[in-house]
């Protein structure tokens, strides 16, 4: 006999917990984060159109939003280093400027946005926060937008300089005393060990080519945050210069791409790879570039690095929607510029031409000059 008592669950047929979200999660963090996907996804069918009439969404709406904020709160922890649910507006924003330089449709940034005003719409209502106001509406009008911020030739150089600089520490034998305990409680610091546990092999990985090469290669190759996260040893062929990406290691899924290197870059991949097999974390993948975490590099954490490197160069980074892809419309628009929009469409992988044709503009200094022209 049916009990007529018992309620229908109506979170049922909402994946609560997604499958990339569930591999990151130990026991604890898993019913945690359960918890709080059941109270949020609950009152959002039951208040979240209009909490004062007490009207929900429809259970279409927030079950089509609901990956999208567990998406959110992956690239939290992403950009964190860490597991957390308290979410707070510079998540919000920073987020915002990390789908604004993605290479999607404005449909998606739509799509991706409505889901994390639901969620802060829910903190402010249950848990006292703040009404969060988005930054940035992405036009329905033009999909086919103009490249986001992208760094100038002169920021590029700055950034590939602050990449030799980012983390360096002097060689041992040249500080003593006073200065050498500095760098040493510095170094203890950053590798989370005590002080007198810090040995010479520190001192020298302090100094690794990991970063450079990462950021080198980057620039030449205008690397997405997927092709970081994805890249091989085996890609790196040192004796032609180039990187050889396999269709199936491709962003796109297209063809095999072969992606011209500087000589520079080469020589910073080169030392790289000979450092990379004194590391024991490499033992056992072959994965190019690795976090402090032993995590693949992705966009939060490529973009908390770009942010850091520009606070090293000086670059200003006030009113600029600066992301990870930055790099990339940069080596787009100077490619475009130097070598014609067939040769941006190879380096930058785009499968059609009309992707590319959103980098043929003329670079800032091209319009600074003509203007000079002009008097």
């Amino acid at each position: 006999m049916k009990n007529s008592d018992q309620a229908t669950d109506p979170l049922d047929g909402i994946k609560l917990i997604p499958e990339p979200s569930e591999k990151l999660l130990n026991e604890r963090q898993y019913l945690d984060y359960r918890n709080e996907r059941e109270r949020c996804l609950e009152w959002l069918l039951t208040f979240g159109k209009d909490p004062e009439k007490a009207e929900g969404y429809a259970k279409t709406t927030v079950s089509n939003r609901a990956y999208r904020m567990d998406q959110f709160y992956r690239w939290v922890w992403e950009y964190e280093d860490g597991y957390t649910t308290n979410l707070t507006h510079e998540h919000a924003d920073e987020y915002q400027r990390y789908l604004a330089g993605t290479e999607t449709s404005n449909a998606h940034k739509n799509t991706c946005t409505k889901a994390v005003m639901m969620l802060y719409k829910w903190l402010h209502h249950q848990r006292g926060a703040d009404k969060w106001e988005k930054e940035i509406t992405f036009s329905r009008k033009n999909q086919s937008t103009t490249p986001r911020d992208y760094l100038t030739r002169k920021e590029r150089t700055k950034i590939r300089n602050a990449s030799l600089e980012y983390g360096s520490v002097p060689s041992r034998e040249k500080v003593w005393g006073e200065e050498r305990d500095r760098w040493v409680r510095y170094l203890s610091q950053r590798f989370e060990k005590p002080k007198e546990a810090v040995t010479e092999e520190d001192w020298e990985r302090a100094n690794s080519w990991k970063i450079p090469s990462l950021i080198a290669t980057s620039l030449d190759a205008g690397l997405r945050p997927i092709e970081v996260e994805r890249a091989r040893t085996t890609w790196v062929d040192t004796e032609n210069e180039v990187l050889r990406i396999p269709k199936e290691d491709s962003s796109k899924n297209t063809e095999n791409w072969i992606v011209g290197l500087q000589e520079q870059t080469v020589t910073m991949l080169d030392r790289w790879l000979q450092q990379r097999t004194a590391k024991e974390k490499y033992d056992d993948t072959d994965a190019l570039w690795l976090t402090r975490r032993s995590n693949p590099y992705q966009s939060a954490t490529l973009g908390r690095l770009l942010r850091k490197l520009c606070e090293i160069a000086d670059i200003s980074t006030e009113n600029r929607q600066m992301s990870w892809y930055a790099i990339r419309h940069s080596t787009g628009t100077y490619m475009a510029r130097e070598e014609g929009l067939a040769a941006a469409q190879t380096q930058l992988r785009h499968r059609t031409p009309e992707t590319t044709m959103k980098y043929d503009q003329a670079p800032v200094e091209d319009r600074q000059d003509a203007l000079d022209r002009m008097g």
